[in-house]
């Protein structure tokens, strides 16, 4: 495996052997920004499980011409938890995004929940704000050091949320009113989990009733009511202490 403080940087797909060229984006901002010089190493990762320690043979201005030492592959956790993200307003989506990602999540769906402020149209501007998340994930996978990229899929309605949640292992969703702390669940050790983090309005009398119909389980993680933003990251690292997420591969 590779050095814990050696930098992390993606690229399409994984060199199997010798040697290696880092250029585009990746490669400026090695050899330009980080200034990475000959016998340094890194790590590349193509987000899918893939990694590679390499160390530099040789610097140019805006590429580094690499030696690959060892590839491996990170298999994905036996329980996989997809985060259900209510659309939230400005810069506070990307937050959550950001938080769930380095806290572990698997794959985000973002859900067009009642009471959220943020309204994505099926157009550019949708578009747009999508590839924020996209790229939020991208960017903070590296700088967690993950194997995997989360999945960051197209928005969903609650009437399709509804259906994946029938369609998972398990599934929660996070409110205030829940008689349930999520420590008293039992939960699964292996396949889906769906989490369900509602907007800053909260999550609408309807829209429980119908994930309630589909399986879903209200929960709630404690006597303090937490920000749409944070509320996925902090659950995420109670399931990585409830479950075996966090146990180190033997």
């Amino acid at each position: 495996m590779a050095d814990s403080s050696a930098p992390v940087f993606a690229v399409a797909e994984l060199p199997a052997s010798g040697e290696f060229l880092l250029d585009g984006p990746e490669g400026k901002h090695a050899a330009a920004v980080r200034r990475l010089r000959a016998g340094e190493q890194l790590v590349l990762t193509d987000g899918r499980g893939g990694q590679a320690r390499c160390e530099v043979a040789e610097a140019h201005k805006d590429s580094l011409r690499l030696s690959v030492l060892q590839v491996w592959h990170v298999p994905q956790p036996d329980l996989r938890v997809r985060l259900a993200q209510a659309l939230v307003k400005g810069d506070r989506g990307e937050l959550a995004v950001e938080l769930a990602t380095e806290a572990g999540v698997d794959a985000v769906l973002p859900w067009r929940a009642a009471r959220s402020i943020a309204k994505w149209d099926d157009g550019p501007r949708g578009a747009k704000a999508l590839a924020r998340w996209r790229s939020t994930a991208e960017q903070a996978a590296k700088q967690a050091r993950r194997a995997w990229v989360p999945e960051v899929a197209d928005p969903v309605s609650t009437g399709r949320l509804a259906e994946l949640a029938g369609g998972a292992d398990a599934a929660l969703v996070l409110h205030e009113s829940a008689a349930e702390p999520l420590t008293a669940i039992d939960l699964p050790q292996r396949g889906e989990l769906l989490l369900v983090v509602g907007p800053e309005g909260g999550v609408s009398p309807d829209e429980l009733a119908a994930l309630a119909e589909a399986g879903v389980r209200p929960v709630r993680l404690g006597p303090t009511v937490l920000r749409a933003s944070t509320a996925g990251a902090v659950a995420l690292g109670a399931l990585g202490a409830l479950t075996e997420r966090w146990t180190p591969p033997a």
